[in-house]
């Protein structure tokens, strides 16, 4: 059993691949839905504390300017990432979250790969390439537990 941390650029596949593990029963929260964050992008750190309290052993997906004072809370922060270009389009192109298909949300993307990723493989125990099928994704994080 495992507290699992996944993060990474918005479309590089956090969201997918908990809807994988939520469907061969992990527990799970996408902290991008049900109020997890608050405004200025961070996470609402009561909440997060109880959680992580209550579960030793469940998958948390987000990126967020706070996430870094519960990295010691996680056994492991696992970075999902992919290129720029592949991010682009499949923000573009999902239908489960609205942010990405404009070209200022776009372009702000591009900047948080070159501004917000190398920080967030800092403090990565894993990276995984965002690229590959779903269920070897998810293979990966359940071997981690």
């Amino acid at each position: 059993m495992a507290r699992i941390l996944v993060t990474g650029m918005s479309g590089a596949g956090k969201s997918t691949l908990l809807d994988e593990l939520a469907r061969r029963g992990r527990l799970t929260v996408d902290t991008d839905y049900d109020g997890w964050e608050l405004p200025g992008s961070v996470w609402d750190e009561d909440r997060m504390s109880a959680l992580l309290d209550r579960h030793d052993d469940v998958v948390v997906s987000g990126t967020v300017e706070n996430q870094g004072r519960f990295y010691d809370r996680f056994e492991h922060v696992v970075l999902l990432s992919a290129p720029v270009e592949v991010l682009i389009e499949r923000v573009a192109t999902r239908t489960n979250n609205p942010y990405g298909r404009s070209a200022d949300q776009q372009a702000e993307i591009r900047q948080y790969v070159v501004d917000v990723e190398p920080l967030l493989r800092r403090g990565a125990t894993i990276e995984l390439d965002g690229r590959r099928p779903v269920g070897d994704l998810a293979d990966v994080i359940e071997a981690l537990r």
